[in-house]
């Protein structure tokens, strides 16, 4: 990474501090003035900070207190961005960092229960988080919400209270962090992007705990993708970056091949179509070389269809319908029915690839197939890719099918 993109990176990581602090640039300025007993910071200094310009050097620890932050994650986080350091915090640079939640959620209590665990109690506890992936491909986000948070909760007080030894703790915390991952993707299909977002961060703490980086980039990829598609491409992008520099050239292909998915996917919300398909061809690579160990199993559901749907839903974003139809109508003959949820959001990318081919009528009636599933799910995720489908088809209400369509279903646009 560049100095120039180092400060970037830093700029943004600041401004986002100083936005969740509910501070404007004039007010940060105003405060470190009052903190320091001088008039030297003015906004244009903080908006300089925020753009990359310049990197704020003893004013470090005062904009920690300031904006209520620690400040030894901002002082690394400024060191990097000054290139002082080669090798950002965590792996992925301020991105990571700046996930870690404040406090310690694993932090083992002084006082424990009388309970001693092994291996049989990590083994049970994986084939329950096993058993919520299972789940997660046959129901919705708003089913699942419920138990895997509890389950998330339990599994955190066991590491917590109970004793152990040192491998056993290990595996354990892998465990809740690989239920965090699980935990935070149906929060985020049930719409609940800020518990989502906690899950993930109390994942990346335990996984980085435990010293498993590709789990480590799986939490953090996870999150990229949430924020890519909720309004925060560039910041979606830089994370789903620092996960793949995380997991490191040495992760499982299989694992290294859905992060190049997951940067490809983001590189494609923020309108960088080169860049995006480069990362598509690294991830087929990764998919095809020999695994010289088994991957982990929570990437289990990784394979060469799901890459060609990722494909088909980078060239349905680019506005690149005659790639994306052919490979999401191949896909979708052959892709599991009781996967009610993914045929859903699948068709909805072959509805908008076929109203971008200026095909209509077939558009209309994958869009009612989406509607009519997403109206039986608890999926936030698949009730706006069902919006999203049929304001892309309102251009096209001059057409007896789509019109049709519009009718039935049009009151879903307002609610």
């Amino acid at each position: 990474m560049s100095s120039d993109e180092r400060r970037h990176q830093f700029g943004e990581y600041l401004a986002r501090l100083r936005k969740d602090a509910g501070r404007s640039q004039r007010r940060l300025a105003e405060m470190l003035c009052a903190a320091s007993g001088t008039h030297s910071v003015t906004r244009h200094e903080v908006s300089r900070w925020e753009r990359g310009e310049r990197v704020p050097d003893s004013w470090v620890p005062k904009i920690a207190d300031v904006l209520g932050v620690p400040a030894n994650e901002l002082e690394r986080a400024a060191a990097y961005a000054r290139g002082e350091v080669d090798r950002a915090p965590f792996g992925g640079g301020v991105v990571l960092a700046e996930l870690i939640p404040p406090g310690d959620p694993l932090v083992p209590l002084d006082t424990r229960i009388d309970r001693r665990i092994g291996g049989e109690d990590v083994a049970g506890l994986a084939a329950r988080v096993h058993g919520f992936r299972l789940a997660d491909d046959v129901m919705a986000g708003g089913d699942l919400m419920a138990p895997v948070f509890r389950e998330l909760n339990s599994a955190m007080r066991l590491y917590r209270e109970s004793t152990h030894t040192e491998n056993v703790g290990r595996a354990l915390l892998v465990q809740v962090g690989e239920l965090a991952q699980i935990a935070g993707w149906i929060a985020s299909d049930a719409g609940q992007h800020e518990q989502a977002e906690r899950a993930y961060r109390i994942g990346i703490e335990a996984a980085r705990q435990a010293g498993d980086a590709p789990l480590v980039a799986n939490l953090a990829g996870s999150l990229a993708y949430q924020l890519s598609n909720t309004g925060q491409e560039k910041a979606g992008l830089h994370l789903a970056n620092a996960a793949l520099e995380e997991a490191g050239p040495d992760a499982p292909p299989k694992t290294r091949a859905l992060f190049h998915d997951r940067v490809a996917w983001a590189h494609t919300r923020v309108g960088e179509a080169q860049s995006a398909m480069q990362a598509l061809g690294r991830a087929h690579d990764a998919l095809t070389e020999e695994e010289p160990e088994v991957a982990p199993q929570w990437a289990y559901w990784v394979s060469r269809a799901e890459l060609e749907v990722m494909d088909a839903r980078v060239f349905t974003e680019l506005r690149r319908p005659l790639r994306a139809v052919p490979l999401l109508t191949d896909v979708l003959t052959r892709y599991d029915a009781t996967h009610a949820r993914e045929v859903a959001l699948y068709r909805s990318w072959l509805a908008v690839a076929l109203a971008d081919a200026n095909e209509p009528e077939q558009a209309a009636e994958e869009a009612r197939r989406v509607v009519s599933v997403a109206a039986d799910l608890t999926s936030d995720r698949t009730t706006g890719r069902a919006r999203l489908v049929l304001r892309r088809l309102q251009e096209f209400e001059d057409v007896p099918e789509v019109r049709e369509l519009l009718h039935d279903h049009g009151h879903l646009l307002s609610a």
